[in-house]
């Protein structure tokens, strides 16, 4: 028996005789990952020892494999082929739409979608085919951050040192870590002793730290997502429970798509009013304004809930964090508070979509839906196949748009 096979089996036997059987033998369980995942300790030919060329290469040599499988975030360029969409459905999005550009005619006229627009142009150039520069913005979209030193990590903590201790605080050290924070779990003490024991933060999401020249807010955003995420959305929907820092978070990089003076933005990071909640919670779809406060919420236009970490807070998340649409409350229906917030990723999302500027729909087309159908081809199909159209949207099903359902910003504002 060799020595993997037995430490696996001793870590059991642990987990077992202290009843600490719900942890996981995740690669970045509670936080990090074992060292020699992402390093080689003798023969490396790269900075800081990696097996990798660059920091997000390494992170793709996992997250960026073939299929759809929980956390990958990158389909291979080979799974790709013309008119065959990235497959993830992750809360993040798929990088590989990075990947995917588009030619096509508007109204008569020759026009091009690149990839470059959908998403973050993370800098991985070992990985796949290479993910380079952006070549449109040198610096991130209203902030300074170089955009040629865009990376995974410039995100993630890569060794996955934020915790949250027993008495709600985050800090980087003060108790070990024993699980994830993003599926809900909570601050522990290990049976038998008086050894305080914290999670780790959701996503691995940086605070505090100083990266390239930008800081991060000192608390990281509080989430919670069901164990199962990266799935199709055709049947029920995926529920991220966002509770809180989002937008602050963005904001880190991106400061002035906040607040600029004398330019008028979006609103993020406030509570949504009460004529927009009515509308959320009233909106099915274009022409429909019947909904209920209890079956409203809808994952293309996701809402903070305007909850911190605590305790009580993080257990209220993880029972909305579901996949099987037992839980459809919207803003202020009892279950979820009064105090839900819109936030960058009710529009946008993280890593990349299917279309531009990472939104989570078409906001440059009157419909997104033409006669009961996802448009192809020219015009308001943009030059993509239907799987990609479908994809794009998660594989919502059609059944549930109007015939000609406009964009989604009519989710909040109803001017459809």
């Amino acid at each position: 028996m060799n020595i993997y096979k037995l430490s696996l089996i001793l870590v059991a036997v642990t987990a077992v005789v202290f009843g600490l059987s719900g942890i996981s033998l995740a690669f970045h369980d509670g936080g990090v990952a074992n060292c020699v995942g992402c390093h080689q300790m003798h023969n490396a030919n790269t900075t800081n020892l990696l097996i990798g060329v660059d920091d997000s290469t390494t992170c793709l040599n996992c997250h960026g494999a073939s299929g759809q499988i929980s956390f990958h975030i990158a389909t291979p360029t080979a799974d790709m082929p013309v008119g065959t969409p990235p497959v993830n459905e992750g809360p993040g999005g798929d990088f590989g739409w990075l990947k995917k550009s588009y030619s096509f005619t508007m109204l008569g006229v020759p026009a091009t979608d690149s990839g470059d627009t959908h998403g973050h142009n993370i800098i991985a150039a070992g990985y796949d085919v290479g993910y380079t520069v952006d070549p449109i913005n040198s610096t991130a979209p209203g902030g300074t951050f170089t955009s040629a030193l865009l990376a995974c990590t410039s995100c993630h903590d890569q060794h996955g040192q934020g915790r949250w201790l027993p008495n709600g605080t985050y800090a980087k050290t003060g108790a070990a870590i024993w699980t994830s924070g993003s599926y809900g779990a909570l601050p522990s003490t290990f049976p038998g002793t008086s050894e305080a024991l914290a999670t780790g933060v959701y996503r691995l999401l940086r605070a505090v730290d100083t990266v390239n020249g930008v800081t991060f807010p000192p608390t990281p955003p509080v989430a919670v997502v069901p164990t199962v995420y990266n799935r199709s959305e055709y049947f029920t929907q995926t529920r991220t429970a966002y509770g809180s820092g989002m937008s602050p978070f963005c904001g880190t990089c991106h400061p002035d798509m906040h607040i600029t003076a004398g330019i008028n933005r979006h609103p993020q990071d406030v509570v949504m009013s009460g004529s927009i909640q009515a509308n959320y919670n009233s909106y099915v779809m274009s022409g429909n304004m019947t909904g209920s406060p209890t079956t409203s919420y809808l994952s293309l236009v996701p809402f903070e809930e305007g909850l911190t970490y605590s305790t009580a807070n993080i257990t209220t998340l993880a029972s909305h964090a579901v996949t099987d649409n037992s839980v459809l409350n919207g803003p202020g229906s009892g279950t979820v508070p009064a105090t839900a917030t819109v936030m960058c990723l009710s529009c946008h999302r993280a890593h990349a979509t299917g279309w531009d500027s990472m939104l989570r729909w078409n906001n440059q087309v009157a419909t997104i839906t033409v006669a009961g159908a996802y448009p192809t081809g020219n015009d308001a199909g943009f030059g993509r196949s239907l799987t990609e159209v479908q994809k794009a949207y998660y594989d919502y099903n059609i059944t549930k748009w109007s015939a000609y359902q406009r964009v989604l910003c009519n989710k909040c504002h109803a001017q459809d």
